[in-house]
């Protein structure tokens, strides 16, 4: 990776960053895409990994004492690790598209209902019984395509909890996920020849973050949700790119 890549990557992973800290998802969403236009793609995902992981851990320690406003996060933190596995075991024959495709009918649905019916909530009833069911399917497609963001994030949106409830809850997810990718790129040496590029990113992650929470305590209730769900449809362009073009 040249300077010049890399001065991109870092630009990018600051814009990622701001998004990450409002929504509490976006930036690998944000960064590979761009960073996949001037580098390898294989490059942009093992570089942002750390820096994503620094990501959800800093804004999960600042919203740490909304815990008690969080809703099914040990159910759908074990069970989305038990989906990972059997996905990654079970799934590896399966081609992507068709995943990619039920995945973005659903963000779709999602996004439609939002607009349709804005006071739509997951009860905490409903969310109890179906947490298992949508944890092991954010795991199971972790697992097989390597994507889960688009499925926690409308999931744990749906509860409507307070916006640091909502920030703790989807980045604990994506560090458990995220601590278990990059212990797989460690093992199997994909950082090798990568680790200054990864470190680099982590500073512009920390300095981003902070600025990013920031912005988000300026955001309206409606704002909030409408950031998150912006979010999510970037998260189907995204996807869409990256499977079909």
């Amino acid at each position: 990776m040249t300077t010049g890549q890399l001065a991109i990557v870092l630009a990018a992973v600051v814009v990622g960053s701001i998004a990450k800290a409002v929504t509490g998802m976006g930036l690998p969403v944000i960064v590979i895409p761009i960073a996949a236009l001037f580098v390898d793609i294989g490059d942009a995902v093992v570089v942002i990994a750390l820096p994503n992981m620094v990501a959800n851990a800093m804004l999960a320690a600042h919203e740490r004492h909304h815990v008690r406003d969080t809703r099914d996060l040990p159910v759908l933190a074990t069970v989305g690790i038990v989906g990972a596995i059997a996905g990654t075991l079970l799934f590896v024959s399966v081609p992507d598209e068709p995943l990619v495709v039920a995945l973005l009918v659903a963000i779709a649905g999602y996004i439609t209902m939002f607009f349709l019916k804005p006071d739509l909530v997951t009860s905490p009833a409903q969310s109890r019984r179906w947490s298992p069911v949508v944890g092991a399917t954010a795991g199971a497609f972790q697992g097989a395509i390597g994507i889960s963001g688009p499925i926690v994030g409308s999931w744990i949106h749906s509860y409507r909890l307070p916006r640091g409830a909502h920030i703790l809850s989807v980045t604990v997810l994506f560090l458990i996920t995220g601590a278990t990718q990059f212990v797989v790129l460690l093992l199997h040496g994909e950082l090798d020849g990568r680790v200054t590029a990864t470190l680099l990113a982590c500073i512009p992650v920390a300095a981003s973050i902070p600025f990013g929470r920031r912005l988000r305590d300026r955001f309206s209730i409606r704002g909030f949700d409408l950031a998150i769900v912006g979010m999510l449809a970037l998260s189907s362009v995204a996807l869409c790119i990256r499977t079909f073009a």
